[in-house]
């Protein structure tokens, strides 16, 4: 037996044995009507990117709840992004072809996780979203998201430079965590902590 398999057996005997109840997350997923994705991005990204971000999750003991529903992203005169029927109980995840443009900034983001008028909001790009790819530098497009929620990072702009950058880390360390290892007791914490924030 390798030293891996044996980390993740032993790492997967401790969340088997976890005697707390599944914590379930609000999450509402909607696919922008006005996108302009592939069928085969949609594919990928229902057969295969959100599967391995729920199977993530369950590990943790955290059930991401609620349904693909249909909507649209609209833009004010002025240009600016509106998310008609988004909800404040629950993680919006907006599927759509491309971040907005002022939000991109011309980095064509895979994602990106906002506060937009009292709502959680990750905006995920359906061309550039992906599964995991490399421990700590590219993870799960969905559980990167989700993860910025739960740790409070959108309340804040992403700071510039340096801090920008190791808070990213940070995120892709707690998903990598999930990822390989099956640890995830401190998002299980932060998860917890946002639901009794949202009652």
């Amino acid at each position: 037996m390798t030293r891996r398999a044996f980390v993740r057996a032993a790492a997967g005997g401790a969340a088997a044995g976890r005697s707390e109840p599944p914590l379930t997350l609000p999450v509402r997923r909607m696919l922008d009507g006005r996108a302009r994705h592939t069928r085969r991005a949609l594919g990928r990204f229902l057969s295969g990117v959100w599967p391995e971000a729920v199977r993530d999750f369950e590990r943790c003991g955290i059930h991401l709840s609620g349904i693909l529903r249909n909507g649209e992203i609209k833009l004010s005169p002025g240009g600016r992004p509106l998310f008609p029927g988004i909800e404040r109980e629950a993680i919006n995840v907006v599927l759509t072809d491309r971040i907005p443009l002022g939000w991109d900034k011309g980095r064509g983001l895979a994602g990106v996780t906002t506060r937009y008028e009292g709502c959680d909001l990750c905006v995920i790009a359906l061309d550039h979203a992906h599964g995991h790819q490399f421990p700590f530098l590219s993870v799960n497009t969905c559980v990167h998201e989700l993860l910025h929620v739960l740790f409070g990072d959108v309340g804040e702009e992403r700071p510039a430079g340096v801090k920008g950058e190791v808070r990213e880390l940070r995120i892709d360390a707690y998903a990598t965590r999930m990822w390989l290892f099956r640890e995830g007791a401190a998002v299980r914490r932060a998860a917890r902590d946002y639901v009794n924030r949202r009652r």
